[in-house]
């Protein structure tokens, strides 16, 4: 739940060249009081410039920034109460870290002794209790990233923005501390705007996803339905894994691939070309037993005859890349400790791979 003093952030119009170059360009977007929306895109798609005209360090050329409903084009960083965890973390490493977290109730002239019961309480927020009289040098990675963490939110902003703060953490830490800043933000209510361009990471922390591209917002709604649902191609394809089929599309609006059915397209589509996208853990082989929704007798699968190229096994899960008819491949994603025999396949065995119509995503060609 959103804190009292958690604000909205509305966004109208923002635009940002750099040259001929368009970071941000025109880009709307209300983010909602008190949510976790994260900015995810390649690297060079305006996601991070994005952040930084939210957080006065850089000045648009166009639009509107506003908190709540306080326009903040003009606002000076110091002065927008925003709360900031960038990508190197920017700790002071002559301070211990009590101070490096007490550095911003400091500047804002909060008393000694209330410096210090709020420095308590933050450290032990992010569980470093006990800790604070420790030089930075003497932490570890994931130490570090919580003492940036503290200091974001020690002084009870508003609004807190996190630029990579993950990014430097091996991946079996960043996956936990994943879980735990979602905890932290549920905890803190807070609204806040995280950078990333690690789509599993987006999709395990966020409320809603900002997907951008080429300074554009190319969707911007719950991990679930961008998921589930991408808009275009460039959703679906840097979101998860997946292969995108070209789609048939006859006089009468009904899509296939080699002759298959998929469905019909949309009455009010405004497109003529459409795609499949296949996710590869919603495919299944002829030879895995266990197939969910193996020939369903109300959802009859689009059947694909292929060769197995290669079978990754990668602990948990494996998969095994199949050429089908026209020299598309397809992934199919299965779990190791299933009772599947996917697992026995060798490059050059003749399958069959299917796929239940109720699991296609069809969406349309060329749309961005």
């Amino acid at each position: 739940m959103p804190t009292d003093s958690a604000l909205p952030i509305y966004i109208n119009g923002l635009t940002k060249k750099y040259g001929e170059l368009f970071a941000l360009d025109a880009v709307d977007l209300n983010i909602r009081s008190g949510e976790f929306l994260t900015l995810l895109g390649p690297s060079g798609s305006g996601k991070t410039t994005l952040l930084m005209a939210i957080a006065g360090f850089n000045r648009p050329d166009a639009g509107s920034i506003q908190f709540g409903d306080t326009e903040m084009i003009l606002t000076p960083p110091h002065k927008r109460d925003v709360g900031m965890v960038f990508q190197s973390y920017a700790l002071f490493p002559h301070m211990t870290v009590a101070q490096n977290i007490a550095f911003p109730l400091k500047l804002r002239k909060v008393t000694e002794a209330e410096r210090h019961q709020r420095v308590e309480e933050a450290l032990e927020t992010v569980q470093l209790g006990g800790l604070g009289h420790r030089h930075i040098d003497q932490l570890s990675g994931g130490q570090r990233q919580r003492v940036a963490l503290a200091r974001a939110f020690v002084f009870k902003p508003r609004i807190l923005l996190m630029d990579e703060p993950l990014s430097a953490l091996d991946k079996k830490l960043r996956e936990r501390m994943q879980i735990e800043l979602k905890q932290l933000h549920r905890q803190l209510g807070v609204t806040t705007v995280y950078v990333t361009h690690d789509q599993r990471e987006a999709l395990t922390m966020s409320d809603r996803i900002a997907v951008i591209s080429d300074g554009k917002l190319a969707q911007v709604d719950t991990p679930q339905t961008i998921y589930n649902h991408p808009a275009n191609g460039f959703v679906a394809d840097f979101i998860g894994e997946s292969t995108i089929l070209p789609l048939n599309n006859d006089s009468s609006g009904q899509l296939s691939f080699n002759g298959q059915h998929v469905q019909s397209q949309p009455a009010d589509a405004t497109h003529r070309d459409w795609s499949l996208v296949i996710r590869p853990e919603r495919l299944y082989l002829s030879e895995m037993s266990d197939a969910p929704g193996r020939h369903n007798a109300t959802d009859t699968p689009l059947a694909l005859d292929g060769i197995v190229k290669e079978n990754v096994f990668q602990g948990e899960t494996a998969f095994v890349l199949v050429t089908i008819d026209g020299g598309h491949e397809v992934s199919v994603r299965f779990g190791t400790g299933s009772m599947s025999q996917a697992g026995h396949l060798q490059p050059g065995d003749v399958v069959t791979v299917y796929l239940n119509r109720s699991d296609a995503i069809v969406i349309p060609t060329g749309d961005h």
